[in-house]
């Protein structure tokens, strides 16, 4: 506003006019050179075009009023951290994006910047104070979410949060830039919010997991990212509002002062994340070159099955599998001399050669072959894993187990338990049947009564018509019961109880192939084994 007054008083003043030009023998020139002329253009446009058509006033009223620590704002974080934290778990991007639409932590972040920016302390005391209490709903939600989970895997969702670079905190700066813009120029809408919880709450909920699992590496990699661009975004947001002239309360001194600690804050932050991002850089660049050198040293037809690398050993630990069509016998030193002299630290190779035919098809069967190798020892690993349940439920040494793993097909014959009756095997089968769905369980129980009571329903049926017989529900248990033990014993049973109920049960259970008799006698239907 200043340059703009004295540029309207020089054009009104000709004594203001004869100090900006001076005489020539052509005439009046301007002292100003062209760049000159161009930047003082710029001010003045920025000045008047841009700050001057925005209400500072009624913007700072709106941030103030949503940094607020309100129950939607708690609940809306909550409800934002749980969706993320669930679609970390799952692995599933388009879960955690669901996430960002809810999350309302971008508000008070901004309330920081702002708040900064005009020296208004008590409305930064606020939004810490929101920001504070977010941050600890969200943590304590998903490290709840994490710890009753069944699922503690750590997936490539969760890793991609724990290693920030300096990517991230660009992604973190251009997304507060818009979050900003948008806010000043009465441009907000969902869209912004979800740039900044890009940012914000995925690195969040994965600092939860951290917590719940006690993983240190997870924990602490996920809080940087956090940190980071929680302050970038506060940082960037106190830039923006700087630029278009938001009024400060601050001497000039103690804004040269706040400049200062902005401008340590950010190189606190870049010198970290840039030595991430080269370690990064170095590791991707460096398994290209392992790759390269390793297929140097083999024929044309030659196929690396597997290239692991462990960067945090040191010397790097390089473990490769290869097959080619012809052995090279010195190419393991060979290739780790070049590792050594191509790459700035020292590695230790261990290379296994596996002879192949002489064509590229020959090396895919090898491959092809070894997967089958592996997919069968994963085979192997579950029928032991299914024998030993089995043998736990049973009460019997693994031995008696019967494992068939081509017909998918396993058979124990179970121990007398105290108490246990047949419907309590049955039970047990049926949960390591669930846990096995493409396997046949079979658990052979020791003989045992069959169920005493099947009990029987009459359920009203259209005027004139005999009530209808149905199962109640301990009734088709104990059915289901009968016809389990049918199929477990080659003994014949028969249903004894009133007339009608026991043809309606022995109707029922020729549905499902088993054969009974039926004999009448006393008040409730029960099954019992024909001596």
């Amino acid at each position: 506003m200043h340059l703009a007054t004295l540029d309207n008083r020089s054009e009104e003043n000709p004594a203001g006019a004869a100090r900006i030009a001076e005489p020539s023998a052509g005439g009046v020139r301007s002292r100003r050179t062209p760049f000159s002329r161009v930047v003082f253009s710029l001010q003045r446009y920025w000045l008047q075009d841009v700050i001057g058509t925005v209400d500072q006033a009624e913007v700072i009223e709106k941030r103030r009023a949503e940094c607020s620590l309100s129950e939607r704002y708690l609940f809306m974080t909550a409800m934002s951290a749980g969706i993320a934290v669930l679609g970390l778990l799952l692995s599933s991007p388009a879960v955690v994006i669901g996430a960002m639409l809810l999350s309302p932590l971008m508000d008070p972040i901004m309330g920081l910047g702002f708040a900064l920016a005009i020296g208004d302390y008590h409305w930064l005391r606020q939004s810490a104070r929101s920001l504070a209490w977010g941050t600890i709903v969200a943590i304590g939600l998903t490290a709840l979410v994490v710890f009753v989970s069944p699922i503690k895997t750590i997936t490539p969702e969760i890793v991609a949060r724990t290693e920030p670079t300096l990517f991230d905190l660009f992604v973190a700066l251009f997304s507060a830039l818009a979050g900003a813009y948008a806010m000043i120029r009465g441009r907000y809408g969902t869209i912004v919010g979800v740039a900044i919880a890009t940012a914000l709450m995925p690195p969040l909920a994965t600092v939860g997991f951290g917590f719940a699992t006690w993983n240190w590496t997870v924990f602490s990699g996920a809080l940087l990212l956090y940190v980071t661009n929680l302050i970038t975004i506060a940082l960037t947001a106190w830039a923006m509002a700087r630029a278009y002239g938001f009024r400060t309360s601050l001497t000039a001194r103690q804004s040269n002062f706040q400049n200062l600690a902005v401008f340590a804050v950010f190189i606190a932050l870049i010198i970290p994340l840039t030595y991430s991002l080269q370690q990064i850089v170095f590791q991707t660049n460096a398994q290209r070159i392992m790759r390269a050198e390793i297929e140097d040293a083999f024929v044309r037809d030659s196929e690396i099955f597997r290239l692991d690398v462990d960067f945090r050993a040191d010397p790097i630990l390089v473990s490769s599998t290869v097959y080619t069509p012809t052995l090279q016998p010195n190419a393991e030193a060979e290739i780790e001399r070049a590792f050594n002299a191509r790459l700035s630290r020292p590695a230790q190779l261990s290379l296994t050669q596996l002879q192949v035919g002489t064509s590229a098809t020959a090396a895919q069967a090898a491959q092809l072959s070894a997967a089958r190798a592996n997919e069968e020892q994963r085979e192997i690993a579950r029928a032991e894993d299914l024998a030993k349940r089995l043998a736990l439920v049973a009460g019997v040494p693994e031995s008696d187990v019967t494992i068939d793993r081509t017909r998918r097909r396993a058979m124990v014959r179970a121990q007398r338990l105290e108490g246990a009756s047949l419907a309590a095997y049955r039970a047990l089968e049926d949960r390591i049947a669930q846990t096995e769905p493409d396997w046949t369980i079979e658990l052979l129980p020791p003989m045992s009564d069959l169920p005493d009571r099947i009990g029987f329903e009459a359920r009203e049926v259209e005027e004139g018509e005999e009530p209808a017989l149905v199962l109640t529900d301990q009734g088709r248990d104990a059915l289901d019961t009968v016809a389990w033990a049918s199929a477990r014993f080659n003994v014949p049973i028969v249903l004894v109880g009133p007339q009608q109920d026991a043809e309606r049960a022995q109707e029922l259970l020729a549905q499902r192939g088993v054969a009974v008799s039926v004999e009448e006698g006393g008040a409730a239907l029960r099954a019992q084994w024909r001596p």
